[in-house]
């Protein structure tokens, strides 16, 4: 049985993707420090014998008994709400936990993927993203902590590659969504989603006009899964080319949820950027990968997931106190 390490297991991608290799047949080890990640996303593999889980921060030594053929690192905060109040943790989880991990799979001989993002095209003045693009991204702006995290991951990924070697997969993930996000993390679904369950206005940052590109999470999944065992080492978008502006979306919203609440305006957040959609063509080409869920079945399946949450999880206005994080 092929091993494989997945940090950020107990995250919203990280989760789905321990499933994805416990189907698979995997012995699945999930790390997570739990930083902003929650149990309950894998409590449901807890008692299998092919799963284990280290509650441990990989900015940390990382000790993994026994062989270990795959690595895929996803451990990090992922929502503005996040690294805004944890930047320097943002910042050391993609340096030195990369670092950690990069190490590891070399002692190891294991192929890893890292997750990047889509955030390393910064505000682009390209439209659509490709690989090539070299984005347009503001280091010492406020989003800069988890941009510029990324992008020194994929430079010392490709320098592991390149001095030492190691078999290293880039992912750039394009806005992601599904069951199991977060509801208060800032992003545009779970925000609309949770403001209609509660009756409240949906707040759109900016006029709206803004796009986003939205890919739903067994989607996104797959193309992980293929982007792995491939023969390919330099960075794949994985999203989903379907643009749609926030205005437009909201309405979506709207009629989904079968609400009528009023959408209300705030300015935009500094670096904040204005266009996002994926070039697909190399996934296509390389992994015969291209997004399967429409958006309305998509949006579907998520918010019959945020209708069985409880009023309390619904009204819950902090997914976590990061105090003891800070020192």
């Amino acid at each position: 049985m092929k091993r494989i390490l997945i940090t950020g297991a107990a995250g919203f991608l990280g989760s789905h993707l321990c499933d994805r290799f416990i189907a698979e047949e995997f012995h699945v080890i999930g790390m997570d420090n739990l930083i902003t990640g929650d149990l309950k996303n894998i409590q449901h593999l807890f008692h299998l014998e092919n799963f284990e889980f280290h509650h441990h921060d990989i900015t940390n030594f990382i000790h993994i008994a026994g062989d270990l053929d795959y690595i895929l690192h996803f451990a990090s905060p992922a929502s503005p709400i996040d690294y805004l109040k944890i930047p320097i943790q943002t910042l050391k989880v993609g340096s030195l936990g990369t670092h950690n991990l990069l190490g590891l799979a070399r002692v190891k001989n294991a192929r890893i993927l890292i997750a990047s993002t889509s955030e390393v095209y910064g505000d682009p003045l390209v439209h659509p993203q490709t690989e090539e693009y070299y984005g347009n991204v503001n280091a010492i702006g406020p989003r800069g902590v988890y941009d510029e995290a990324k992008r020194f991951q994929e430079s010392l990924t490709m320098a592991y590659h390149t001095f030492h070697g190691l078999e290293t997969r880039i992912v750039r993930i394009f806005n992601t969504y599904g069951p199991r996000m977060r509801l208060n993390d800032g992003r545009v679904i779970p925000a609309f989603m949770g403001q209609a369950l509660r009756g409240e206005d949906l707040t759109i940052f900016g006029n709206g006009n803004q796009t986003r590109s939205f890919c739903f999470i067994d989607d996104q999944v797959e193309g992980i899964y293929r982007l792995l065992f491939s023969d390919y080492h330099l960075p794949v978008n994985i999203g989903n080319p379907d643009e749609i502006t926030i205005n437009e979306f909201a309405q979506e919203i709207l009629k989904l949820t079968a609400t009528d609440n009023k959408i209300v305006y705030h300015p935009l957040p500094i670096n904040d950027p204005l266009q996002r959609q994926p070039d697909i063509s190399k996934a296509k080409e390389i992994l015969g990968w291209e997004p399967k869920v429409d958006r309305s079945e998509g949006m579907q399946i998520t918010f019959n997931y945020f209708k069985t949450l409880s009023p309390e999880e619904l009204k819950k206005e902090e997914h976590k106190d990061f105090s003891k994080y800070i020192k």
